[in-house]
C-alpha cells in the first residue's frame, strides 16, 4: 500500500500488554503478551480491543505474530558510525577506541564525510524500524561547528520518518570557561542537549573531584539559562574508583537543575561496595536522574585484555528500575573504534540485553526499555506505545512468543508507518567505499 486504507484492522495480534494502552485487557501469555485487534484509520490507531472467537471483516489476520510500537534508540553515535575501516582499535580498549577516534576525527571528518555516515547509519535504523534518533556529536574543538549544521540538515531532511535529537559530547573541563558559553549558545541554536563524559584520573583524585565538580556546576547553570536538557557518559569502567554517578546526582540537586538529566553506561556502578551501590541509587532516584545502558559495546569494552573477560560490564538495571528510576536500553557505537558491530538494529539491542541482563523470567515492564521509557527521555510522548489516537507506526513480527522473537534476527519484520507497511531495504555496505578501501 501506499497510502492508508480508509480503515483498516489487525486482527490476533500479540503485543506486549506493558506497551499498550486504552484497552482493559483479561489474559496475557506466560511472556506478558496481550492478544488484540488493532483498528487503525487514517494513519493512527483508532482503537484497541482484546481478540474474540469473531474476526473482524476484510481484517488482516496476524495469525498471533507479535505487534511493537516503533522502536526509540536514546543514545547512538551517528556521526563516528562506520569509520572501522580506515581506524582500527588495536586492543578493542575504551582508550584505544579513544585515540583511534581522536586520529580519524583530526584528519578525515569534513561535512561531507560526516554526512554520508550519517545517513547510511539512519537509512539502517529506519529500515531495521526505529522512529526515534539520539546522537551524541564529538564536539572536540574545531569539530562542532562542522557537525552540527550537518546534524540540523539531516533532522530537516528525515523529518516525518525519524524524529532526530542531538547531544554536544564536549570536554567538561571547557565548561566553566568562554568556550564553554559559547558551545551552549551553539547547541541552543540547533535546539540540541548538552553533554560530556565524566572522569576522574587515579592521579590526583581529590583535585580532578573537585575539578569535575566546577565543570558540571557551569554544565548544570549553562543549561539551565538556555533551557537545555543534558545527557553524560559517565563512569564507563570496570574500575570501582570511576564513581563519578554520584557526583552528577549530587550536581544536579545543589543546582537546583530542573531539566532532565540522562546518565549513559554507569558501568562501575556494578562493582562497587554494596554500602556505596546504595548510597549512589539513592541519590540518582532523589536526583531523578534517567539511566541508559548499552549492553552490546559495554561487554564489548569492558573487561578487555589478554584473559577471558570475568563481567558482564552492564550497570545494575535491575536494582535501577527497582528504585523507580528509568533504565533504557539502546545502541550506542557501530562499526567504530568502540564497537566493531551493530547496526542500529533495536530488536538486536533488546534481543542481547535480554541475554546480558537476565531481563527474562520474567519480561514484565522490559519491553518498554526499548520504547516507552527512551520516548520519555526524549519528550516524545507520542511514541513508544500502541493505543487510541497514537501514530499507527509499528513492527510487525511472525514471532507468536519471546522465544520465537528472539531466536532468530527476524529478517522478514514489516515496518510499518502512518498505517501503511514501507518499503526500506538496508543500505549496502558497498556504498561507503569511496570513503576508504573496500574490504581486505
Amino acid at each position: 500500500m501506499s497510502s492508508p486504507p480508509p480503515r483498516l484492522w489487525l486482527a490476533r495480534a500479540r503485543v506486549p500488554a506493558v506497551l499498550l494502552e486504552g484497552v482493559r485487557v483479561e489474559r496475557t501469555t506466560a511472556d506478558g503478551l496481550a492478544t488484540v485487534d488493532l483498528e487503525l484509520e487514517g494513519g493512527t490507531v483508532r482503537g484497541v480491543r482484546e481478540s474474540g472467537e469473531r474476526i473482524p471483516e476484510g481484517a488482516w489476520d496476524l495469525d498471533l505474530g507479535q505487534v511493537w510500537p516503533a522502536f526509540v534508540d536514546v543514545h547512538t553515535h551517528l556521526d563516528k558510525g562506520h569509520i572501522l575501516p580506515r581506524a582500527a582499535n588495536p586492543d578493542a580498549t575504551v582508550p584505544g577506541a579513544v585515540r583511534s577516534v581522536e586520529a580519524d576525527r583530526t584528519r578525515n571528518w569534513s561535512a561531507a564525510d560526516v554526512r554520508q555516515r550519517f545517513e547510511f547509519g539512519l537509512r539502517c535504523a529506519y529500515a531495521h524500524g526505529t522512529a526515534a534518533l539520539r546522537t551524541h556529536l564529538d564536539c572536540e574543538p574545531p569539530q562542532a561547528p562542522i557537525t552540527w549544521p550537518v546534524f540540523a540538515a539531516l533532522r530537516e531532511a528525515w523529518r516525518g520518518r525519524l524524529d532526530l535529537q542531538g547531544v554536544g559530547k564536549y570536554p567538561l573541563h571547557l565548561y566553566p570557561t568562554p568556550a564553554g558559553a559559547d558551545f551552549a549558545r551553539l547547541v541552543a541554536e540547533h535546539r540540541g542537549i548538552l553533554g560530556g563524559v565524566t572522569r576522574v584520573p587515579a592521579a590526583a583524585p581529590d583535585a580532578a573531584a573537585r575539578g569535575l565538580d566546577q565543570a558540571l556546576d557551569a554544565l548544570f547553570a549553562l543549561a539551565g539559562e538556555h533551557g537545555l536538557d543534558v545527557d553524560l557518559h559517565v563512569d564507563e569502567s570496570g574500575d570501582p574508583k570511576a564513581a563519578t554517578l554520584g557526583q552528577v546526582a549530587r550536581a544536579v540537586l545543589r543546582s537546583g537543575f530542573r531539566g532532565q538529566v540522562v546518565c549513559g553506561h554507569c558501568c562501575s556502578l556494578a562493582v562497587q561496595p554494596a554500602a556505596q551501590v546504595e548510597e549512589v541509587l539513592g541519590l540518582c532516584a532523589a536526583a531523578r536522574l534517567r539511566i541508559v545502558t548499552l549492553p552490546m559495546i559495554n561487554q564489548y569494552l569492558q573487561d578487555r585484555g589478554a584473559a577471558t573477560p570475568r563481567w558482564r560490564g552492564v550497570t545494575l538495571v535491575h536494582e535501577l528500575a527497582a528504585r523507580g528510576i528509568p533504565v533504557a536500553v539502546a545502541s550506542d557505537n557501530c562499526r567504530d573504534p568502540f564497537f566493531a558491530y551493530g547496526d542500529l538494529d533495536m530488536l538486536e539491542v533488546f534481543n542481547q540485553a535480554v541475554r546480558i541482563a537476565h531481563l527474562d523470567r520474567p519480561y514484565g515492564p522490559w519491553p518498554a526499555a526499548a520504547t516507552r521509557v527512551p520516548a520519555q527521555l526524549m519528550g516524545l510522548g507520542h511514541r513508544g506505545m500502541i493505543g487510541p489516537g497514537r501514530p499507527a507506526d509499528l513492527v510487525v513480527f511472525r514471532a507468536r512468543t519471546m522465544s520465537e522473537l528472539l531466536a532468530r534476527p527476524q529478517a522478514d519484520r514489516q515496518v510499518w508507518r502512518a498505517g501503511v507497511p514501507v518499503a526500506a531495504p538496508l543500505p549496502d555496505f558497498r556504498e561507503l567505499d569511496t570513503l576508504y578501501p573496500g574490504p581486505a
